[in-house]
């Protein structure tokens, strides 16, 4: 792919990545007037309908070569949509943010490992690299800069949940490769309502204990997840996997610590420290370096 072209991918990713951070500081923000499940459920279902009349010409086209591929659609769908949303809300219940951050760092390694145990894609020396330098970042930003603060740490069920979640969302990005050959708007639309099938029960029996309140910055929060986080970033990240792989669309999730820090000092007034500084400079170099690598190589293939 030409570097441009690579350039316009990267630049797709980092805007998802700030998407889905941007997810993060709103199911924050409204956790106390709208339970973890019934959000997913909500946004799942906005997004369904939003996508459904959009995507309906490209469904009907689409359609006998979704129904015989219907067996890898519904695993996608299931697996990056419903389970690794039900494994990460439940997860976040239990467990802080510090440690969800530094689970997330290894979707990068396991993007990889799994890469090559499914399809035997043997991962470059600038991936490897890169992966060991952006989690560099992603480590120094969760540590704050001290080493002693990772004995300081305590895990619970919690962490276990947030690594299925990692897990899946890993397998999920590899797995992509497999999409059959619809419109990206189809696909979405079908894994978006596979979603709404996976939360629905969830969201029941969560509504048996708990409440939602309707505010308008609930609603306006409710809304920014279904538009953005899901329909858009949803949709490009599974437009990068397919243009540039799952190993280099892996990397760039990284970012979301960077983008946590920063969302964080401009919406909630938290500080930027030096540490900060220094675990995103890692973090761009990490992500960075299998892109300045083709790009160098590409001139040299005239």
């Amino acid at each position: 792919m030409p570097a441009r072209s690579r350039t316009t991918v990267y630049l797709m990713l980092v805007l998802v990545m700030l998407l889905w951070s941007g997810n993060s500081v709103v199911a924050r923000a409204i956790h106390e007037e709208m339970p973890p499940f019934t959000l997913a459920f909500l946004r799942w279902t906005g997004a369904t309908i939003i996508a459904l009349p959009l995507a309906w010409s490209y469904l009907r086209r689409d359609w006998p070569e979704a129904k015989a591929n219907w067996k890898i659609i519904l695993l996608l769908g299931v697996v990056g949509v419903g389970c690794f949303n039900a494994f990460m809300y439940s997860g976040l219940q239990y467990t802080t943010a510090a440690n969800s951050l530094l689970i997330q760092a290894a979707i990068p390694a396991l993007v990889l490992l799994l890469d090559f145990l499914f399809f035997r894609n043997r991962p470059r020396v600038t991936q490897i690299i890169g992966v060991i330098v952006a989690a560099t970042g992603v480590l120094t930003i969760i540590f704050q800069g001290r080493l002693s603060a990772l004995f300081a740490m305590a895990f619970n069920r919690g962490d276990l949940l947030v690594l299925c979640a990692v897990t899946l969302w890993s397998l999920y990005t590899v797995l992509l490769r497999l999409r059959p050959k619809i419109h990206g708007v189809s696909f979405l639309a079908i894994t978006v309502a596979i979603g709404v099938l996976c939360m629905a029960p969830l969201s029941a029996f969560e509504l048996t204990h708990a409440r939602v309140i309707m505010t308008p910055g609930v609603a306006a929060g409710v809304a920014y997840v279904i538009l953005l986080p899901s329909l858009v970033a949803y949709f490009l990240f599974n437009l990068a996997v397919e243009q540039i792989g799952a190993g280099d669309a892996g990397q760039v999730i990284n970012l979301q610590p960077v983008f946590g820090a920063l969302l964080a000092a401009v919406l909630l007034g938290e500080p930027l420290h030096g540490y900060h500084l220094a675990g995103m400079g890692l973090i761009f170099v990490g992500i960075g370096l299998p892109f300045l690598r083709r790009s160098i190589r590409a001139p040299m293939a005239h």
